[in-house]
């Protein structure tokens, strides 16, 4: 057989293994990307490529490699839910790096988490101020979870004491100048009341929207391919 035709075979059961094993494995694999995970991801990932392009070697000791390791990660996934002490071990712990606006500087020399890493992570959330901290907990995928002291948290209805406006999904009328029916009667209108009010905006025809929804309030939004902006009810 055709070398080429050899690689896009092996790609091919490569890439459906994995995605049939993910599927299998769960979202945890893809939701937090811990060191465990990126040990076992790096790892899976070379054997499949292994797997695709190796033409030396046959294929099926790679694909059951691919099983093993498979196998492994269901065990330790198992496991990490029944045991505390091995998921400890295995997956990691949060740790409180911020204290009422003090560092811990222990506890972020333990992990080996470098001030500098602290201070970027604490920009990306837009906090600046370390004082307006209550906590800072690096969790165990890396990311870091803060809790801003009472005084500093934003304000909302209930402490306004005033009643939210019902809220919910907006329904695609319009997508890419192409009506979207089912969802007009989800939204209960028709197709004669979507084109009046795209005539009040000045558009003659669907065909010249790019994208039209419409929010629980009966607010509807346009978006033109001529970038005429947007427009509500």
């Amino acid at each position: 057989m055709n070398e080429g035709l050899v690689v896009v075979v092996r790609s091919i059961i490569g890439f459906f293994t994995l995605l049939i094993l993910a599927r299998v494995l769960g979202k945890q694999q893809i939701s937090q990307l811990t060191f465990f995970d990126y040990v076992l991801g790096i790892t899976i990932g070379s054997i499949a490529a292994t797997l695709s392009v190796e033409l030396s070697s046959r294929a099926w000791p790679h694909w059951v490699g691919l099983m093993v390791w498979a196998v492994i990660v269901w065990a330790l996934q198992w496991l990490t839910l029944k045991n505390r002490k091995a998921a400890k071990y295995m997956v990691g712990e949060p740790t409180v790096v911020i204290m009422n606006g003090q560092i811990l500087e222990d506890a972020m020399r333990s992990i080996r988490y470098t001030l500098a890493d602290l201070l970027e992570q604490l920009r990306e959330k837009g906090i600046f101020d370390l004082k307006q901290i209550g906590f800072a907990v690096l969790e165990s995928d890396g990311k870091l979870s803060v809790l801003l002291k009472p005084e500093f948290l934003p304000a909302t209805l209930q402490d306004l004491n005033l009643t939210p406006s019902a809220s919910g999904l907006n329904d695609e009328l319009i997508l890419d100048g192409v009506i979207i029916h089912e969802n007009l009667k989800k939204a209960n209108i028709d197709r004669p009341w979507l084109e009046k009010e795209l005539k009040t905006k000045g558009i003659s025809h669907v065909s010249e929207v790019f994208l039209a929804t419409i929010d629980s309030s009966g607010n509807l939004y346009l978006d033109t391919y001529q970038d005429k902006g947007t427009s509500q009810n």
